[in-house]
């Protein structure tokens, strides 16, 4: 009896890495080979780590204030967001695979009768997600908003990651 209590916490002991070990399960749309995770499954024991959103740097620092050129098209916009959100990532020991989910705020581009693009925010999103070098894929949203804080901004992304 007094042998039971120990080989009960033996076998704890080596179960518990095997539950530590448990990996971020990404699942597909399926029949699509759209960038994006149908769902994505956080196993228990994994931190998770909420980016603020981001909206565009300045591309163009000899354009107008606040103009649409000092900021790009909603792909530079997109591409300038995303690096951003690279780098914050980095920062704290993460990357672009870690993230587990996307919301994306779009803004109505004038040029396209006031709808967002979202041809140009995939441009710019494909080249962060669904790569060879980085093919993992969060789950994500996509919204057209009224506006953002710049009137020139056309997206503003936030994230969640989790540390492996």
């Amino acid at each position: 009896m007094t042998r039971f209590p120990f080989l009960a916490a033996a076998a704890l002991a080596l179960l518990a890495p095997a539950a530590h070990a448990a990996e971020v399960v990404r699942h597909k749309i399926p029949g699509s080979d759209f960038p994006i995770a149908a769902a994505v499954e956080i196993p228990a024991g994994k931190t998770t780590v909420y980016v603020s959103g981001k909206v565009p740097a300045v591309v163009d620092p000899s354009a107008p204030k606040n103009s649409q050129a000092a900021y790009g098209d909603t792909r530079a916009q997109t591409i300038s967001v995303l690096s951003q959100i690279r780098e914050q990532l980095e920062s704290i020991g993460l990357s672009m695979g870690d993230v587990v989910k996307m919301q994306a705020f779009l803004v109505g581009d004038p040029a396209l009768d006031g709808k967002m693009d979202f041809a140009g925010f995939m441009e710019g999103y494909k080249q962060f997600f669904g790569t060879k070098e980085q093919p993992n894929l969060p789950a994500r949203s996509a919204f057209q908003i009224a506006a953002l804080g710049n009137p020139a901004w056309r997206i503003e992304i936030e994230v969640v990651a989790v540390r492996p």
